[in-house]
């Protein structure tokens, strides 16, 4: 992690709210503000063996019910959430010193949210989430001539979404809040989820 920036403040339990969720959104609003792509999250998911694999995708919406992504339902982590659906996010805002670490049950979106946010998406990327077979062998050439056949066949037509592409919601049951300090003594604090509401610890760095 890089050095605290001087005018972040420590991270005392005083400071943090009840619910991890809202105190994720007071960060965000934050990152929004000073952070190039605040959006930018890993999400890391595990195999039918178990094996771990990660990559880096977008936030596209959190609430109480959790954090939302878009994806291949083909691809490799649609797969390897179809064979275990427990996942982890970390989120790092370098320029806040900031990290947030998510783990929880993944569950697909509703068809009507997959398809209310795929209508809202630029059309030349509704084009390619139609065509792209998601983390399978293509050549260069093959995804050029599928992308110009189906904006040939469309015309004006909208683009519907496909089957295979939609979103999933991540449902916490952890989340952990970073906060760089000086001399490695960072704050760390980690909400989990019990039967009668969320349990609050600070770790040590």
């Amino acid at each position: 992690m890089s050095p605290r920036r001087p005018d972040s403040p420590p991270l005392d339990r005083e400071h943090l709210t009840d619910e991890p969720v809202e105190q994720f959104s007071k960060w965000f609003e934050e990152a929004l503000a000073a952070v190039p792509l605040a959006e930018a999250m890993t999400l890391a998911t595990v195999d039918a063996d178990y094996s771990p694999d990660a990559r880096m995708v977008l936030l596209k919406g959190f609430g109480p019910d959790g954090f939302r992504f878009f994806t291949n339902y083909e691809s490799g982590k649609g797969n390897q959430l179809a064979a275990n659906a427990r996942a982890a996010l970390v989120i790092y805002w370098r320029e806040l010193d900031r990290q947030v670490r998510i783990r929880g049950e993944v569950e697909r979106l509703p068809a009507e949210e997959s398809d209310a946010y795929f209508a809202s998406r630029p059309r030349d990327s509704q084009v390619a989430a139609a065509i792209s077979p998601q983390s399978r062998p293509i050549e260069r050439e093959e995804l050029d001539r599928r992308y110009e056949e189906l904006t040939r066949k469309l015309g004006d037509a909208d683009v519907p979404r496909p089957a295979h592409w939609g979103g999933y919601r991540l449902r916490p049951d952890a989340i952990e809040f970073w906060q760089g300090r000086d001399s490695r003594m960072h704050d760390r604090f980690v909400y989990r989820r019990q039967p009668g509401g969320w349990e609050i610890h600070r770790l040590a760095p």
